[in-house]
């Protein structure tokens, strides 16, 4: 389907978002403002226990799953192979460990 522009401005929302206001806003209203929204994520501050990962070169190739196995990684959303391979992932490095 195409859309002219002045069809693509009349379907898109109106900012109602009063800019001047935001900008005068200081770290503090900020930082309350997000501590009173329920939907707001949880600030991250300490990275000390986080992991470096630097990603693998993929490998394109055919495997046989179980059908339910592979109906359960679909199920859970995008990015089952992602899933699949950390599942793999975190079984190799258990054997790893274990071989010392």
């Amino acid at each position: 389907m195409r859309y002219t522009r002045e069809e693509l401005k009349a379907l898109a929302p109106t900012d109602k978002t009063d800019w001047e206001h935001v900008l005068k806003l200081t770290d503090e209203e900020i930082e309350a403002a997000i501590a009173s929204d329920p939907d707001a994520m949880p600030a991250i501050d300490d990275f000390s226990d986080w992991e470096v990962v630097i990603p693998v070169r993929k490998m394109a190739l055919s495997i046989r799953l179980d059908e339910d196995v592979l109906e359960f990684f679909k199920g859970s959303g995008p990015r089952y192979q992602t899933r699949i391979n950390e599942v793999l992932r975190t079984y190799m490095k258990h054997q790893l460990a274990k071989k010392g």
